[in-house]
């Protein structure tokens, strides 16, 4: 009889940690004690505070152990699960409960109490490669409900009332798009999954695949139904291998429990789902570059319209959805439109997730109701900016977003407000950056990124970001005139009115916006040559402060080029000509004598 069941995170996160050989580990020993018949091993998918895996939680004790590795198994098999002692030195903190001699439940943690999970509901609680788990869970009662007691134009009728906007970036009404392919007359019809998730910093999409993919195979299906569509495709990048693999185990299951193929519930309903992998091209999360890929071509935008849900993949009308998006779905069907109405804002209902990183104490993945502010997400939830360093801002949307400065750390985070600030939601990433981040050479690095992914279709994105990026690097290293700022306005604008797709329209954002709110930067590179984060290496010089030399000599010893010279017990210098300004010297320094300048 089975009395404990220990859940060990199993996505990517932790299983780069080693979470896996923890699970293994955990079986040997479970074995060699005698003990497999009473403790079942579950391996889920993330919990959410990725900062602290591998994590491993205890049940019926809710005991949540942090950054455990295999040589921890044996004392927490024979402390805890055979003489029901908790292992003190691997309990996460805020769980301890030695003050009170209970365990903290982690829902009434600082980094869980103002979330609320419904995309990730399942995710850290089920084994995502167990159907019987998800059905356990209320799994496929929404498409049971909707085949046999609702019409399509009810289903429709629900999500445009309950008024979920696509959570991929765009924020359009889902039930619009639905209802825009449900119109189209064709014998033909497809549903689309874009889970080719590549903004820098963001695991939204691939974390729900792996913690609960049924939840996306049941609202395709619904899709499906809603509009008159019998096949659907997730296009997933090759670069997600966990959930590529429980994508496939999830579609094979749900096919032999008769959940997906013909007749299904023995309504005379037919739905199947295919899986495409995307090849890494960023350009491939904009929707119709996705289609063009699916068909086999080259991963390019198309003009709009026709949108897809009038012609779409192969010349159907198609719906494409984000993952989290569908995540939604079953919920809304099954609770009802008042209950998703209940959380967020006027224009925004519902939950948002973000992959939260950067400066900030607590990476990774949290779930809030729309309308929460910035700053209950980096001092609460985040729990705040690490060694004592000051919050700057932070950037959402990606490359395709803006920087928040902290002046406005105070906003609501929905669609409406993030745009009415220069950023925008994007698919959910949320990067936060302290004092020492220049703001101008974040503007460089996503520039970067957005110039190795343009697909080169159209000019105004294939040379104009080229032509941004070429006049930051101009500024970063101390080359920049007053009149470069004006010109990379002016460009700016030309990309976003006529680039052919959002890539293109969106690049300007990050440069636009930390021109919005931090232009005295731009202006310090230009005009005094200074850096003020001390980061652009062009514009920097290194300076021993004589009165502070010791004399001890351990500068000179570790700079790679022979730049610092002087006797042992006198006051060193620094040669600028040879320095390479790699910070070794001021690192090693325990006096403060070196500073940048």
């Amino acid at each position: 009889m089975i009395r404990s069941h220990v859940l060990i995170c199993a996505g990517t996160g932790c299983t780069s940690s080693g979470s896996i050989a923890v699970a293994d580990a955990l079986a040997t020993e479970l074995e060699a004690k005698g003990l497999t018949e009473e403790i079942k091993i579950v391996k889920t998918g993330c919990f959410g505070l990725c900062a602290l895996g591998p994590v491993m939680i205890v049940y019926p004790e809710g005991t949540f152990y942090s950054r455990v590795t295999a040589a921890d198994i044996p004392e927490i098999v024979e402390e805890h699960l055979l003489k029901g002692r908790v292992v003190d030195r691997l309990v996460y903190d805020e769980t301890d409960g030695e003050h009170t001699g209970d365990t903290v439940a982690l829902s009434d943690t600082r980094f869980y109490k103002k979330q609320h999970r419904v995309a990730l509901r399942n995710c850290g609680v089920i084994d995502p490669e167990n159907i019987d788990e998800y059905i356990g869970t209320g799994g496929y009662e929404a498409l049971g409900k909707v085949l046999t007691e609702m019409q399509p134009a009810d289903v429709i009728k629900t999500i445009l009332d309950s008024g979920l906007r696509g959570r991929g970036g765009g924020g359009f009404p889902t039930g619009r798009k639905w209802q825009f392919a449900a119109d189209q007359v064709n014998d033909t019809k497809y549903v689309v999954c874009n889970a080719d998730e590549g903004d820098p910093g963001a695991f939204m999409d691939r974390s729900i695949l792996e913690g609960d993919p049924h939840a996306v195979l049941e609202a395709m299906a619904i899709a499906g139904y809603a509009i008159g569509a019998h096949q659907g495709y997730i296009y997933i990048r090759a670069e997600y291998p966990i959930a590529v693999n429980r994508l496939e185990i999830a579609i094979n299951q749900a096919r032999e429990y008769g959940l997906l193929g013909k007749d299904i519930f023995g309504t005379g309903f037919n739905f199947d789902i295919e899986l495409r992998l995307g090849a890494g091209a960023f350009v491939c999360g904009e929707e119709t570059a996705l289609l063009t890929s699916i068909e086999g071509n080259r991963g390019e935008p198309r003009p709009r319209p026709p949108f897809p849900a009038v012609k779409g993949l192969f010349g159907k009308p198609t719906i494409i959805n984000n993952v989290e998006t569908y995540a939604n779905i079953t919920q809304i069907i099954l609770k009802g439109v008042d209950w998703f109405t209940s959380m967020g804002t006027e224009k925004s209902k519902g939950t948002k997730v973000f992959a939260l990183g950067g400066k900030i104490h607590n990476t990774g993945l949290v779930e809030i109701p729309m309308g929460t502010t910035l700053r209950e997400v980096i001092e609460d939830i985040g729990g705040g900016v690490p060694n004592g360093k000051k919050f700057k801002a932070a950037q959402t949307g990606g490359p395709s977003g803006g920087c928040i400065p902290a002046s406005l750390i105070d906003t609501p985070i929905d669609y409406d407000n993030l745009i009415a600030i220069g950023s925008m939601m994007g698919s959910g990433g949320l990067i936060v950056m302290d004092e020492d981040t220049c703001m101008v050479d974040l503007a460089k690095f996503f520039l970067e990124f957005t110039v190795d992914e343009s697909c080169g279709k159209c000019t105004p994105c294939r040379v104009g970001t080229r032509r941004l990026l070429e006049l930051l690097e101009k500024i970063t290293s101390g080359r920049g005139e007053m009149e470069d700022i004006d010109r990379l306005e002016e460009l700016c604008e030309y990309i976003k009115s006529a680039s052919l797709c959002g890539l293109g329209q969106t690049a300007p954002n990050p440069v636009l916006s930390i021109l919005r709110y931090f232009r005295d930067e731009y202006v310090a590179h230009v005009k005094d040559k200074k850096c003020p984060a001390g980061v652009c290496k062009k514009l920097l010089s290194y300076k021993i402060v004589e009165d502070k030399c010791k004399g001890c000599t351990a500068c000179a010893r570790v700079c790679p080029v022979g730049a610092i010279s002087g006797a042992v017990k006198q006051p060193h210098v620094i040669d600028t000509a040879k320095c390479i300004k790699c910070g070794a010297c001021m690192e090693k320094c325990k006096f403060g004598a070196i500073i940048k300048e």
